[in-house]
């Protein structure tokens, strides 16, 4: 027999497998009293039907939802790979996943509004990308990623921003660059700050006097980039090479740098950080960080699992909270060259 039209119900289980709904109820909630072969009937038209039961039904009877949101700003190439991981991680187990997106309305506290709505009867526990907020309020375990700047008692996965920047401005300062000019990101992320944080190590730790003038923000967004990079690019005394404190950042600061006439890598050069898909498909290919985007979801997945299956062991009512942090490492390709007339040098 071929499946009803539409979502099937606890009725039309019940007259598929010829018995009464409380008898559905008790199979559909392992209660014992019923026998086998009516079981086994049962679950036939289930599966025949392709019926569900309730997830907020299943979470009043188990206690537990074995969901795990995720609550995102937007789905953009960050994001996106994130949750590649977040996804990868629970198909090697029993939770399912909820995408939550605010889309662009993003007042402040947007995310304790959202997590109100997923917690309790919905989720067993949430990630928080790139959350804009200190801290969050709620009884479920929680997991941030990319966290605001400012001190937060949320278990944090990130990467190592600082050395990533260190490293993207060193590869730079080795090819023979002096005069490198930097593009940040969002001001009340803490991965933003500890880029330009990294920035300017690099060039002190290199006898670089930082020229301020040459560090502008673009945001995190190609939208937010665009004025700082063609305001970079147009100088008269431009800079040899620009480090972009995100792929997105550096591919517009690349299209910014075409349309003005500029060639990458000849004229300038250009480095990101993420390692996101995109960066390896522009032309030339981009020069970037790879903060490992899948790890941090998978990392973030293992975490919020284990608080949410052993929450006894929760570091968050004493001490500092959990704080992972994942290496970066310099992906190169041919975006990045020596100015004309440079020596490079080696670390």
């Amino acid at each position: 027999m071929e499946a009803l039209a539409g979502r099937a119900t606890i009725e039309d289980v019940a007259a598929r497998a010829g018995v009464s709904i409380s008898t559905v109820s008790r199979v559909v909630n392992a209660r014992y009293g019923v026998a086998s072969a009516t079981v086994t009937r049962v679950q036939a038209a289930i599966e025949e039907l392709g019926y569900e039961t309730s997830l907020i039904a299943r979470s009043l009877r188990r206690g537990r939802t074995n969901v795990i949101g995720v609550l995102v700003a937007d789905i953009e190439p960050f994001s996106a790979e994130v949750l590649k991981g977040i996804a990868a991680a629970l198909r090697k187990t029993e939770y399912e996943l909820i995408v939550y997106s605010g889309g662009h309305h993003h007042d402040d506290g947007w995310e304790q509004l959202y997590l109100s709505r997923l917690a309790g009867t919905l989720t067993d526990g949430a990630i928080l990308l790139t959350p804009t907020v200190v801290d969050v309020t709620t009884s479920q375990p929680v997991i941030a990623v990319d966290p605001h700047l400012d001190g937060s008692r949320l278990p944090i996965v990130d990467t190592e921003n600082l050395e990533g920047a260190i490293t993207a401005t060193r590869y730079l300062v080795e090819l023979g660059h002096r005069r490198i000019g930097f593009i940040g990101g969002r001001p009340d992320l803490e991965s933003a700050r500890r880029r330009e944080q990294g920035y300017r190590t690099a060039l002190e730790d290199a006898g670089i006097v930082v020229d301020s003038s040459l560090i502008t923000s673009g945001d995190f967004t190609a939208a937010a980039a665009e004025g700082p990079a063609h305001q970079l690019l147009s100088r008269p005394d431009r800079p040899t090479a620009i480090f972009a404190a995100n792929d997105l950042t550096a591919i517009q600061t690349m299209r910014i740098a075409a349309d003005l006439g500029i060639e990458v890598p000849r004229d300038v050069s250009i480095i990101g950080f993420d390692n996101i898909p995109e960066s390896a498909l522009t032309d030339p290919p981009l020069t970037t960080i790879d903060q490992s985007l899948h790890a941090v979801g998978e990392a973030a997945v293992r975490a919020l699992i284990e608080r949410i299956e052993h929450p006894e062991r929760s570091d968050s009512s004493a001490g500092e909270p959990m704080h992972i942090t994942l290496p970066t490492s310099l992906v190169v390709r041919q975006s990045c060259a020596a100015p004309s007339g440079a020596t490079t040098t080696t670390g």
